[in-house]
């Protein structure tokens, strides 16, 4: 790709990004700005894939600019603030909170404070972990959350599949009645399948014994 031309195209998405900020007699929101954003990157995007398809590149920016719409995150104050009040509420605990790339709220919850072995009934130390989650959310009906449980590699998938999975619902449950919408609420099981730590250890095994809880605020 010609050097010139990916920076002019890097230029004309942030300066659409710029005019859409812009461009609004009104305040923006945290969410209609990362939805400028996004559509400002995504028509930079989509200018590219016109030039090096050998398509038209106002079609390519358009196109470009509603999957960048679409396809982005916020993380909004809101977000930020929460993040900080559940590294508090968690702190000491194992629990860990962080932001990933794509702009979630990632709260890894180890299996020591969550469920005894072989079993999805949520232990004490959790519903301190999710009560205070549960209350961030009463105020914010935009926000979507994907529960995924996950386990060591004793045992077989007929036990830790399904028991995964039943682990992530209890979660979902405990959260619903605490006044979350179960309907925004994605629940999966990984069983043994997605380690993160080496299963021939014990303390890897407890490890990958985990829920995560991921928060995110689509742009649109």
């Amino acid at each position: 790709m010609n050097h010139r031309f990916a920076i002019r195209t890097s230029a004309i998405g942030l300066a659409a990004a710029a005019v859409l900020l812009a461009g609004c007699e009104t305040p923006m929101s945290e969410r209609q700005k990362g939805t400028a954003i996004g559509a400002g990157v995504g028509a930079a995007a989509g200018a590219v894939l016109s030039r090096a398809t050998g398509g038209k590149a106002g079609t390519g920016a358009v196109v470009g600019g509603a999957i960048g719409a679409v396809a982005g995150n916020v993380w909004s104050k809101r977000q930020e603030e929460r993040r900080v009040a559940m590294e508090q509420a968690t702190r000491g605990t194992g629990v860990e909170v962080s932001r990933t790339q794509d702009n979630q709220l990632k709260v890894n919850i180890p299996n020591d404070i969550s469920f005894d072995t072989g079993s999805a009934t949520i232990k004490p130390q959790l519903r301190s972990v999710l009560d205070p989650f549960a209350a961030s959310l009463k105020d914010d009906p935009n926000a979507r959350i994907a529960i995924i449980g996950h386990t060591d590699s004793t045992g077989s998938d007929a036990v830790n599949n399904p028991l995964s999975v039943e682990r992530a619902q209890s979660v979902r449950d405990y959260l619903a009645a605490r006044g979350v919408s179960p309907t925004r609420v994605e629940t999966a099981g990984r069983g043994e399948h997605e380690p993160i730590a080496d299963n021939s250890t014990e303390a890897g095994r407890a490890k990958n014994r985990r829920v995560e809880i991921y928060l995110r605020e689509p742009a649109a």
